[in-house]
């Protein structure tokens, strides 16, 4: 502020402003507020467009939620034609199977179809569905997670009851490891948490980071993690190995190159050493002449 001036007259804010409770107390200059109810008003504008954007963006995407489901069970269709393809996907997912032990990946064998079903209001939540085959682990032969919002308003998740069959319950075998653990450890290890205790577990349906990456990355492209090997040897191992196969040549040439010019060289060094004796003999000789002319 100048030095010289009078000091603007200071008065309260408007009530009625969107701007906060926080600030109700605080003053400003007429210009200044004025600035701020007319700033307020535009953020008014920007919040009702950007709410009627989210309205339209939802009813498109429920659209074409329509428009993909015939392709997704086409889809399914030709999935179930090959054997393992659901948990070879999983495993070579670096999150999934980050969350599967040994059994249970035994146990996804005979998982023969995947689903993400999202509710018709796209914002109220989704559903994971996985249909099995019969198998030693339970009697279910689909067994569902679903998300939705909750009567607060936040996320909540609830799934289907597993119906193992006698002694096969890998929760159950999981939570016993656990207290082995735990009792021949003076601070017991928490074992990682497993597939089916994600699919069981309800703590805190905002962060279920597993669920989420079914639905936005397995589920739309499955095919790329099935393939991930193949992928890896077209895209980098085949041409490693060419490389490599390459520098192989190259210093088997350049080692012949060396010893080739090693050779030559010596081969010269032999021709000049063989020079120099000749000479020296011719010199004897010529010597020896000289002197039996003198006498």
């Amino acid at each position: 502020m100048a030095a010289t001036g009078t000091t603007p007259k200071k008065i309260r804010k408007v009530d009625g402003s969107s701007s906060g409770d926080a600030d109700e107390n605080r003053d400003f200059d007429p210009e200044t507020q004025k600035s701020l109810e007319e700033i307020d008003a535009c953020q008014n504008e920007i919040d009702a467009l950007n709410e009627k954007a989210s309205e339209e963006i939802l009813k498109v995407e429920q659209k074409y939620n329509k428009l993909r489901k015939p392709f997704f069970e086409k889809r399914n269709d030709l999935i179930k034609k090959i054997p393992n393809f659901w948990v070879t996907a999983f495993v070579n997912h670096p999150q999934i199977s980050a969350v599967l032990d040994e059994e249970e990946e035994e146990c996804l064998h005979y998982l023969n179809k995947l689903e993400v079903e999202e509710f018709e209001d796209i914002k109220s939540g989704y559903r994971i569905k996985f249909f099995f085959d019969d198998n030693p682990y339970f009697e279910n032969d689909v067994i569902v997670k679903e998300f939705h919002l909750g009567s607060s308003g936040d996320p909540a998740s609830q799934s289907t009851t597993i119906k193992w069959k006698e002694g096969m319950d890998l929760n159950k075998k999981q939570k016993e490891r656990q207290a082995q653990m735990k009792n021949n450890r003076k601070r017991g290890l928490e074992l990682p948490r497993t597939f089916f205790s994600w699919f069981s577990d309800h703590g805190d349906a905002s962060a279920d980071d597993i669920a989420e990456v079914i639905k936005d990355d397995m589920w739309p492209n499955p095919l790329q993690y099935y393939l991930v090997p193949d992928i890896e040897v077209e895209n980098g191992m085949e041409g490693d190995d060419d490389e490599s196969e390459e520098e192989e040549v190259d210093d088997s040439v350049v080692v012949e190159e060396e010893d080739e010019d090693e050779e030559d060289a010596e081969a010269e060094e032999g021709g000049e050493e063989d020079v120099d004796e000749e000479d020296s003999f011719k010199k004897e000789d010529t010597e020896g002449e000289r002197g039996d002319s003198h006498e």
